[in-house]
């Protein structure tokens, strides 16, 4: 893990409230901007806001301001997903205003996001972005109050909302009021500040998304496809457990939309999580596999006591040694997957029916029996429950 920094910058309605945070990509906790073209500094801010520090830590309820470059508006897909409905994406000034890329906002527009304009001067090339746009962020520091005056009167004719940018003193901002502006920012009213974020290393971020995606109740299948064939070896081990003798399919399991039909989507969320976390880089075999055995013994000891959902006990024992896998906090990461209320109160505190056996377990590896005893659970049981889960973990494909 690595410390990760974005800074936010405020922007005020014509009340001197908050509307959105612009954020910029830092590299240190410093105020200092970084020396990045333009498509390294997009994507940093848009991995660490959404995978490290936390969309709704840095804006709240407020809208998201992202620098955007030519190269990421022409995809036509965000790089994570970006929530249309607080997003604003500002199209950088020296952005070439062709067609094509004129064709791209309209397509982001049409999508919900919300369109700005940066550090935009009215000119003949630029015109036609004023089509698309919703917000144009005009410098007021670049201009004399006279250019100003001119711009604003300009730009009134396309009826877009005007924002303010760079402002640095009581005068140009009681300017840019007068002239009718709606929104606000710069160092007179607010500098940016630097929030910070512990980032998961490039090369367990698939696995990490992909069990967020797996826990998360809407999911569907086409969304499971897309993110598991990101990524190679994750589509290879996934479907090579699925096709093992584990499996008495009448053919071979070829896709994740096979996958589901054949299992179900809770049943998946199991069996996939056990290859995803075997398939973390550099994941020691022995923790994959104990984090195996707790699992299928978490299982076992909920079946044997008559509890509703023994799939539930299973997730929460591999998950309890998620930590130590991935390298993460596990609240940090139980954040980022959100499993639920139950399942959480399970993991970090131990309550529960499925924290209870999660308990037990533990308190097994520890060769505590007192305490398994006290908890309901006669040793010969959890001997038992213990040496069946070994020997199915056995059974389980590791290997490339």
């Amino acid at each position: 893990m690595h410390d990760v920094f974005v800074a936010r910058q405020p922007i005020f309605d014509r009340d001197l409230n908050i509307f959105g945070y612009e954020l910029l990509s830092r590299r240190a906790n410093t105020a200092a901007a970084p020396v990045l073209d333009g498509d390294t500094a997009t994507a940093e801010v848009i991995l660490n806001t959404f995978t490290a520090i936390g969309f709704e830590e840095l804006v709240g309820e407020h809208y998201a301001f992202l620098n955007m470059t030519r190269r990421f508006l022409l995809q036509q897909q965000p790089p994570l997903i970006l929530p249309a409905s607080r997003v604003v994406l500002e199209v950088l000034e020296d952005t070439l205003p062709d067609a094509e890329l004129i064709n791209a906002l309209r397509g982001w527009a049409e999508r919900g996001y919300t369109i700005a304009l940066d550090d935009f001067i009215v000119r003949d090339s630029t015109l036609p972005l004023l089509d698309v746009a919703h917000i144009v962020k005009v410098e007021v520091n670049a201009l004399t109050e006279a250019e100003l005056k001119e711009q604003v009167q300009a730009l009134r004719r396309y009826r877009p909302r005007l924002l303010a940018e760079k402002v640095e003193t009581r005068e140009q901002f009681e300017l840019c009021r007068r002239l009718g502006f709606d929104y606000f920012q710069g160092f007179f009213l607010e500098r940016p500040q630097v929030m910070q974020g512990t980032s998961i290393s490039t090369a367990r971020l698939p696995v990490v998304m992909l069990l967020a995606a797996l826990y998360r109740p809407e999911v569907d299948v086409e969304e499971l496809e897309e993110i598991i064939s990101r990524d190679v070896s994750l589509s290879y081990k996934l479907l090579r457990y699925l096709n093992s003798p584990l499996f008495p399919v009448r053919r071979p399991i070829d896709s994740i939309y096979q996958a589901v039909v054949y299992l179900g989507m809770e049943e998946l969320r199991v069996w996939a999580s056990l290859v995803i976390l075997s398939a973390v880089p550099n994941a020691p075999r022995a923790l994959v596999v104990m984090l195996m055995v707790r699992a299928k013994m978490c299982e076992l000891l909920a079946r044997g006591l008559g509890h509703a959902e023994p799939r539930r006990c299973f997730t929460v024992g591999l998950f309890s040694g998620l930590d130590a896998l991935l390298d993460v906090p596990l609240p940090q990461l139980l954040d980022r997957i959100a499993l639920g209320e139950e399942m959480t109160a399970a993991l970090l505190r131990r309550q529960g029916d499925s924290g209870r056996i999660l308990e037990c377990v533990l308190r097994y590896e520890q060769a505590d029996w007192d305490h398994i005893v006290r908890l309901g659970v006669a040793p010969q049981v959890a001997v038992s429950a213990y040496l069946d889960a070994v020997r199915w973990a056995n059974q389980a494909p590791f290997q490339t």
